[in-house]
Order: C-alpha cells, then sequence, then structure tokens
C-alpha cells in the first residue's frame, strides 16, 4: 500500500478520536505485510492515565486478531506539524519489530518515513531478557 493512501486512512481515523480533555485528535493506520489494515484514534479519559494513544490502539486491535507482520503504521495529528509518537508508543511498537517503518505526517503531502530503530535507538526488548 501506498504511504499517502495510509495516511489518508489514519486522517480518517483520526475524526473518531475521543479527545475532550486535549482537544488533540490523532489517527493512526497499521499496514500488514499480508495486506491488512487496522485503524486507531486517541481515547482520553478524565482521570488521565487510562488514556490510550492512536498507535497503541491500532496496534492492539491487529495483534489482538491475530496479525504480527507489522509493515508500516502512519500516525497523523496535528494538522500545523508532522506528529510524531510518543515514547511509550515507540516502546509498545518495538516490541513488534524495529524494522517497522513509522509514517509520521501533516497532512498527505507532508510526512516524514522512518523506522522504529530511528525513532527509539537502543530501545530494550525481547533480546535483553534472553528471548
Amino acid at each position: 500500500m501506498e504511504d499517502k493512501l495510509l495516511i489518508k486512512i489514519a486522517m480518517e481515523a483520526k475524526e473518531k478520536s475521543y479527545s475532550p480533555y486535549s482537544k488533540y485528535k490523532v489517527g493512526a493506520a497499521v499496514y500488514t505485510k499480508s495486506g491488512k489494515v487496522f485503524t486507531g484514534c486517541n481515547i482520553e479519559s478524565a482521570s488521565y492515565s487510562p488514556t490510550i494513544c492512536a498507535e497503541r490502539v491500532a496496534f492492539t486491535k491487529c495483534i489482538s486478531e491475530g496479525y504480527k507482520d507489522i509493515d508500516k503504521i502512519a500516525v497523523v495529528g496535528s494538522d500545523v506539524k508532522t506528529s510524531f509518537p510518543c515514547g511509550v508508543c515507540r516502546q509498545f511498537m518495538s516490541e513488534f519489530g524495529k524494522e517497522i517503518k513509522v509514517i509520521c505526517a501533516k497532512n498527505i503531502d507532508s510526512y516524514d518515513v522512518y523506522t522504529l530503530e530511528e525513532l527509539l535507538p537502543n530501545s530494550f526488548g525481547p533480546d535483553d531478557l534472553g528471548k
């Protein structure tokens, strides 16, 4: 799947965001090597800690449906500047492969592509536990 189409899908997911506190909507779309797409949006809570980011929603949907062959994820937030995954999301996603491509986008025409290794170098993971 082309990056721009995945960004468009993430932009559509962003509109489903439940963000009454921050008013900051984020959408994400995961693309698997087997051709499946899973979307997510941020979901906030009044007590803040249970809040979950769009990236983890999309990854959780993907993994819970039995797909671990993740190729890339598109992340879209602010219309003003490029959005990047937070540190917790970077750590969470790296569990499934440091080579996963992360498309950090402002919109369809303004985005950058990184690997998780580039966004979270020297990360802790399964190899550190001897697995």
